[in-house]
């Protein structure tokens, strides 16, 4: 287990928690290793230690599979082999091919990580980054030009970044912004009310007061003319379409890393809150009052939002805890003006039961 004084460091949003306690697992105890896991519902690990060679540690990462908008180049984002060695240096290698089912496996020599043990906590803390190294390639190439006022050489004036399974989201670069379009898509029709929902008063909190520094949002049901010409396959949103315009003042310096990884997680950010949304719905098939299966009387926010998910077949938060509330300081603003706003719809707009008793609890 790592030590304590870094507890805050694999807490942070950009790393996958999971993998950060294997690897520093592996390092201490030096045991055969063999686990399979699932990072947002779309990123697959697996890791390897055999005691025929403890030294190496083998990972492997299965990535969504690309729309035919996005560009991969051998298997991988554009940019993201470069992104890879710029990151990790010398300290480990790509195996060509990878393992079967993999897009990327990454060869660890642990015999040659820094001695210093700050230094080779910092290393670990970059394998723990792989997924913002790997699918945030393209989207920082872009970035990285925007901060310096100009556009990447050879891009196409729309490019398409994959962000989910057979899903994309949209740049249209500019020398002086960069526009970000999500086609905003979920498959449960309950999820599909509370995503527009949410996502309406999300671009809404942007106007409070204090948030005027953070990138200009905006929601629509039909596609922002920047994604004209887009195939209709790409555009079938049922939740609407979210905007981002990305100018230079976001991207410099150390804003950079932040704003690679918000864009790159903002469709988990927001499933996270509607999965929170639905988890306060009572469970009518089971009368056991428990934390994770509470009456709507009993269960708040709090609860909702703690909630813990022990099935294997349910990772998802296993790497979004700690995301809520981090999305270029909008979200506070965002979640609170959400249910105050709500409260205000159960009286005008008079929803049905179902919905009254859930926001009169998320507001309890």
């Amino acid at each position: 287990m790592p030590n304590r004084k870094y507890d805050l460091e694999y807490r942070r949003p950009k790393r996958n928690r999971v993998l950060m306690l294997i690897t520093f697992f592996s390092l201490e105890k030096g045991v055969e290793l063999d686990h399979h896991w699932v990072e947002f519902d779309d990123v697959r690990y697996h890791i390897q230690v055999s005691m025929k060679n403890p030294h190496l540690l083998l990972l492997s990462v299965s990535l969504p599979t690309p729309s035919s908008e996005t560009i991969f180049v051998r298997g991988l984002p554009f940019g993201a082999f470069e992104a890879i060695k710029a990151a990790y240096g010398n300290l480990l290698q790509i195996l060509d091919p990878p393992r079967d089912g993999f897009n990327l496996t990454l060869i660890i020599n642990l015999s040659k990580l820094p001695a210093n043990q700050d230094q080779k906590h910092a290393f670990m803390v970059k394998v723990a980054s792989i997924r913002e190294v790997v699918l945030g390639a393209p989207l920082r190439v872009v970035l990285e030009h925007l901060a310096a006022r100009t556009v990447a050489p050879d891009l196409d004036p729309l490019v398409a970044l994959v962000h989910r399974p057979n899903e994309s989201f949209f740049l249209f670069p500019q020398a002086d912004k960069v526009t970000v379009v999500y086609p905003m898509r979920f498959n449960d029709s309950i999820d599909i009310v509370l995503a527009t929902s949410f996502l309406q008063e999300f671009v809404e909190a942007r106007r409070t007061a204090g948030l005027h520094n953070t990138p200009p949002c905006s929601w629509s049901l039909t596609p922002p003319l920047e994604i004209k010409g887009v195939p209709s396959d790409a555009l079938s949103a049922n939740a609407g379409f979210v905007t981002f315009v990305i100018f230079p003042r976001h991207v410099e310096g150390h804003k950079l890393d932040r704003t690679v990884w918000n864009l790159s997680t903002f469709h988990a950010y927001v499933s996270y809150h509607v999965k929170a949304l639905d988890r306060a719905k009572p469970d009518v098939e089971n009368s056991k009052k428990t934390s994770f299966n509470r009456s709507f009387k009993r269960l708040n926010v709090p609860d909702a939002y703690n909630s813990k998910i022990d099935s294997p077949s349910e990772p998802f938060t296993l790497s979004i805890q700690g995301l809520a509330g981090l999305f270029l300081h909008i979200a506070p603003g965002a979640c609170n003006l959400f249910m105050e706003k709500n409260r205000i719809q159960i009286q005008e707009k008079r929803p049905n039961k179902l919905v009254i008793k859930m926001y009169n609890c998320l507001s309890s």
